[in-house]
């Protein structure tokens, strides 16, 4: 690990229509809801499910069309409404884990302010190009959510 090189945290900011508790509910308990599987999971076409166990060492788990599953990643953090962290390696192996931290901050008349921030790219032997496709790939990931949140229709 020491031969690879820093790779500055990837960090995404929206705004959402609803209450901390609400918008942190919705991420965890309703991924299954917005998450985009086809396009943004270990199976992608075959992805049936996901479920975001709660608490600290619950399990970030993606269900294939054949049973199979694949882990994501495990819950280090659980601070409903305000904070939710976990690993992060789905496809790769835990050795890789990144670190994803997701906070949900009150703003007065506007509704929540979710804040995602991705770290530990340096765990990862491809951690520059990792974080230049999921750059990208969480900008798909939150609009979902996003989109979710208003009460809208998830692609």
């Amino acid at each position: 690990m020491a031969d690879r090189a820093h790779v500055a945290d990837l960090r995404k900011v929206v705004t959402v229509a609803a209450t901390p508790d609400r918008a942190f509910k919705l991420f965890t308990q309703g991924i299954h809801e917005w998450w985009p599987l086809p396009t943004h999971s270990v199976g992608e076409e075959s992805a049936v499910g996901v479920v975001f166990g709660e608490g600290v060492g619950g399990v970030i788990v993606e269900t294939l069309v054949d049973g199979s599953t694949a882990v994501w990643g495990t819950v280090t953090r659980w601070e409903p409404p305000h904070r939710v962290t976990f690993t992060w390696h789905p496809g790769n192996p835990e050795t890789e884990a990144g670190t994803v931290e997701v906070t949900f901050t009150a703003m007065a008349a506007v509704g929540t302010v979710v804040e995602l921030v991705h770290s530990g790219w340096d765990r990862r032997p491809d951690g520059a190009r990792a974080r230049a496709n999921y750059y990208t790939g969480w900008d798909t990931v939150i609009d979902n959510f996003v989109r979710f949140t208003a009460g809208a229709a998830v692609p």
